[in-house]
């Protein structure tokens, strides 16, 4: 058994058990990935896939468990390796953020800079999804950090660190009739209104669907996406009435105004959840300096290796770390 064949049986499992991709994904050909996974079941003296033909059709009983200690194992090679690496004072290596788009644009590029000129050599790898899909995605992959958003929870998927708190708010055309008010609209209004938000916000666990059935009121969501500019684009457009991420306002968003969210809508916080258990490179702790400035980065590396029980500060508002985003948010009001 080797870890090649491990880090295969896991690659198949990942890629919805499609060989070509899992092939594709670790840089295999498919007749070698699909020879060493016939070797380790071999070697095991059981399947680890039930086969339909040619194609694999689920994991087994057995391969389940395996699964499991696989991913263990890879684990802990990789912690090894990042540790050595440690020690040499390596600073090369790959950094892998999961996020979502507007934490991607809006969020990150500062801090991923900042990264790339102490660490020119660190290939940084990010990954804008769903935020229903991203700490699924961190559970079963190897990327560093996840990046998200909640009303409040703690995530449970990993060790949570609160970077900010932050409020929607609501993105209207200069030519609309909230604009020419110029207030901050109550939830009956806006519940009258076609809105424009978020993708999550069609989930029944979202936060602002929630606050309106809180209040017994209807939501017209006219139209949904996953990229801030895009519902920016779409106010624009027309369409309705913006409801988003107060750091995705910027001062090029002169043609439109920003109001405030009714106060129903409750403030959020983005966490950065890193995977328990993993030895931090030197670079993944530099971009949490920067996206937690007021995390210690010794009680981090403490907390993810499962040395010490998480005492995180209050996360501060992000309008108090990003004068910028104040700024904006001002001169578009």
């Amino acid at each position: 058994m080797t870890l090649n064949q491990l880090r295969y049986l896991v690659a198949i499992a990942d890629a919805g058990l499609n060989v070509t991709l899992a092939a594709e994904h670790v840089h295999a050909t498919q007749p070698g990935l699909s020879r060493q996974l016939k070797q380790l079941e071999d070697e095991l003296g059981f399947l680890l896939f039930v086969r339909k033909g040619r194609s694999l059709a689920s994991l087994t009983e057995a391969g389940e468990h395996v699964l499991v200690h696989a991913r263990r194992l890879l684990a802990e090679a990789a912690n090894i390796r990042d540790l050595a690496a440690n020690q040499r004072g390596e600073r090369n290596g790959r950094l892998t953020l999961v996020t979502t788009h507007t934490q991607a644009r809006y969020v990150l590029p500062e801090a991923i800079a900042a990264v790339r000129r102490e660490f020119p050599a660190v290939s940084i790898r990010l990954h804008p999804l769903d935020e229903a899909d991203i700490l699924a995605r961190l559970a079963r992959s190897e990327d560093d950090l996840a990046v998200i958003s909640t009303s409040g929870a703690v995530p449970e998927s990993g060790i949570a660190v609160p970077l900010y708190r932050w409020c929607r708010v609501v993105l209207v055309r200069s030519d609309h009739a909230l604009a020419r008010h110029g207030e901050s609209p109550d939830l009956r209004t806006l519940s009258t209104l076609p809105l424009v938000s978020y993708e999550s916000s069609r989930r029944p666990e979202s936060s602002l669907r929630r606050a309106f059935e809180a209040a017994g009121l209807p939501m017209q969501l006219a139209m949904t996406a996953h990229d801030a500019d895009l519902i920016k684009t779409y106010v624009r457009s027309g369409i309705g009435v913006g409801i988003l991420a107060e750091m995705a306002i910027t001062l090029a968003d002169t043609d439109l105004r920003v109001l405030p969210a009714p106060a129903a809508l409750p403030e959020c916080i983005a966490w950065a959840v890193l995977p328990r258990g993993r030895v931090l490179r030197a670079y993944t702790l530099r971009l949490l300096r920067e996206i937690a400035p007021q995390v210690d980065a010794l009680d981090l590396r403490r907390a993810v290796a499962g040395n010490a029980a998480p005492d995180w500060p209050a996360a501060p508002a992000w309008r108090e770390r990003h004068a910028g985003v104040t700024t904006s948010f001002r001169a578009l009001s």
